[in-house]
């Protein structure tokens, strides 16, 4: 089963390449993505790169979190699931007040 990690802290000149060739130095790649700004494509300084088992990645993390990768030292660790609204402690505030 694939095993998602978090990789923070990159170089705003990281690819999705350049990140996928890191990490296959530690076992199978499913995929890797640099996250970038809607609007302007640029990198937001983080990624997600997803192994091909538990192990692999466990393995990816142990070997890469701290270490220096294009002039940055890097932050890697499991992904945690996404949350609902993490900017607004999980309140929505869309639609339905009316000012009167």
């Amino acid at each position: 089963m694939a095993s998602k990690i978090f990789v923070g802290k990159l170089s705003y000149n990281t690819t999705d390449e350049t990140l996928r060739a890191l990490f296959e130095q530690h076992g199978t790649v499913e995929s890797a993505q640099v996250v970038r700004e809607r609007d302007t494509n640029q990198s937001k300084g983080f990624g997600f790169v997803e192994m091909e088992s538990a192990e692999a990645a466990q393995k990816a993390i142990n070997m890469l979190d701290g270490k220096e990768f294009e002039g940055r030292i890097i932050v890697v660790n499991a992904a945690r699931p996404r949350e609902d609204s993490p900017r607004n402690g999980g309140m929505s505030f869309g639609g339905g007040f009316q000012r009167r």
